[in-house]
């Protein structure tokens, strides 16, 4: 799509994992003086270069970009945390009339941006502390506790989001769910002019893209990085290691599967993932969203 100068003050890009999405917005940025700001949860990770498919040093240079690896994976994040991190920035851009393109795969960071963020409480440090120090109770167990609003939403695998969960029932006797339906004020105001692309070619070409770039990721040292995030013993729980390919290349490393059973598998889980991202923004980001 060439020479696509807009008039609207911001451009928002989503879309699954490898379906083009770094490239379109280089393009528009380009075209249209703009500045490009993250909106996928993984490549907020310095740790997750390659892994996360972030913006090259070759693609950063082409255009502004902010956002991107500027959070260590030993730290929690959350959709509250990437608010405060894009806010100022936001504010900036606005203040200084400058285009802003929002780009990634994380459909929460958009629901963010159009529609607000649920107010969420303080929580009670001694609560937080003791549920998060529950090693030897499992994910299964800890869904046991939850409330019935939570339970009905939450998968029994899901520790991270059981565990907050629990926190926040814990330290004000209300549901998460509860909480999340008290929606709070939208990032982008109704004065500022939006327009929203939705990057969604054929499955069999984002599968074709996906088995290529992981096969670049391997040669461009995506081992090394998995070995390096290894080394800071974080927690299985943190975010930043359960990211698509490091479970998978960590079993390798660990000796628990072959390098070329890892990829597959890494492969495979990168499919299945851009194929529930599909079906969400599908289903989720329908008017008012155009095909880029």
């Amino acid at each position: 799509m060439a020479g696509m100068k807009l008039d609207e003050d911001i451009i928002l890009i989503a879309g699954p994992t490898a379906s083009g999405k770094t490239s379109a917005s280089i393009k528009l940025a380009q075209e249209n003086d703009a500045v490009i700001l993250n909106a996928d949860s993984m490549q907020v990770y310095e740790d997750l270069r390659i892994i996360s498919a972030r913006p090259s040093e070759e693609e950063i240079a082409q255009a502004p970009h902010h956002l991107f690896g500027h959070r260590s994976g030993a730290e929690p994040y959350s959709v509250a945390h990437w608010l405060e991190d894009v806010r100022p920035l936001y504010e900036r851009f606005i203040s200084e009339k400058r285009k802003m393109i929002f780009v990634g795969g994380t459909g929460q960071y958009f629901n963010v941006l159009l529609d607000g963020i649920s107010p969420m409480p303080d929580i009670d440090p001694e609560i937080r502390n003791k549920l998060r120090s529950m090693d030897d109770v499992s994910s299964e167990d800890l869904y046991k506790m939850l409330d019935e609003k939570a339970a009905r939403e939450l998968r029994p695998s899901d520790r991270q989001r059981i565990t907050r969960a629990l926190e926040v029932y814990q330290s004000t006797g209300k549901s998460i769910v509860d909480w999340q339906a008290e929606k709070g004020v939208p990032l982008i105001a109704e004065t500022v002019s939006v327009k929203k692309f939705l990057v969604m070619p054929p499955r069999d070409q984002i599968h074709e893209r996906i088995n290529m770039r992981f096969d670049m990721m391997v040669e461009e040292g995506a081992l090394q990085e998995i070995e390096s995030l290894m080394a800071k013993s974080l927690p299985q729980t943190a975010s930043v290691m359960k990211a698509i390919g490091v479970p998978q290349l960590a079993a390798h490393l660990a000796g628990e599967m072959s390098l070329d059973e890892a990829i597959e598998k890494a492969k495979a889980a990168t499919r299945q993932y851009a194929k529930r991202q599909s079906t969400w923004f599908n289903n989720s980001f329908g008017e008012g969203w155009g095909k880029y």
